[in-house]
């Protein structure tokens, strides 16, 4: 059974190391953690009374998966969750904050669930998915996987500056379709062909 720890590990060798992109809403970055949870964490790793983005650039992959587990799988309840929903839920709180919640939840209204869409992981919630998890034990985590594709598509469509994130500049699959479809099973990834369809009316 692959361990949290080993999750937090592998989501930070999946977001690498430091960039500081201006497209990127999260500001600079480094291991996925971003300045803005440095700033609502209170973390000053310089020491120099402000954080900013030289604290970003000193953090080290200790500190990002100590942040990882008691900030983004601990505290939200992930681990209230079904395993099979454990990494791809972790990983996309990581890349999206409470939206991965709110994704899970939309997708358990879907189902039949009658849960509120709140980001937050509570008694309700958790029993949803364990319920859906029961009657689809082969299926929950590839539905979560697709519906988390296509909120990266969305946010696409409507954000020109992230197109870059979700297609390439050769029209292939970016980096958020790629990182989507690792916890999908291959055969409900996308072909290059669907893809490029999905894609077609972005400029």
């Amino acid at each position: 059974m692959t361990t949290v720890e080993t999750i937090a590990d592998e989501i930070i060798a999946r977001e690498g190391g430091y960039v500081n992109d201006p497209d990127d809403p999260g500001g600079a970055t480094k291991y996925g953690v971003t300045l803005g949870t440095l700033r609502r964490l209170g973390v000053d790793l310089d020491g120099d009374g402000d954080t900013d983005a030289e604290d970003v650039r000193g953090l080290t992959h200790a500190q990002a998966r100590g942040i990882f587990l008691e900030h983004y799988f601990e505290r939200p309840g992930i681990a209230h969750l079904p395993q099979a929903l454990h990494a791809t839920v972790f990983d996309m709180q990581v890349n999206s904050g409470a939206n991965a919640v709110k994704i899970l939840q939309r997708l358990l209204n879907d189902m039949g669930h009658r849960i509120a869409v709140d980001g937050v992981i509570g008694p309700r919630t958790a029993e949803a998915a364990h319920l859906a998890q029961a009657n689809a034990p082969n299926h929950l985590a590839d539905a979560y996987g697709i519906a988390r594709r296509n909120y990266y598509y969305a946010i696409a469509d409507g954000r020109p500056a992230s197109r870059k994130y979700a297609r390439r500049r050769d029209g292939g699959k970016g980096g958020w379709i790629t990182r989507a479809e690792e916890f999908i099973s291959p055969r409900y990834h996308l072909t290059e062909d669907e893809h490029r369809r999905r894609t077609a009316s972005w400029a």
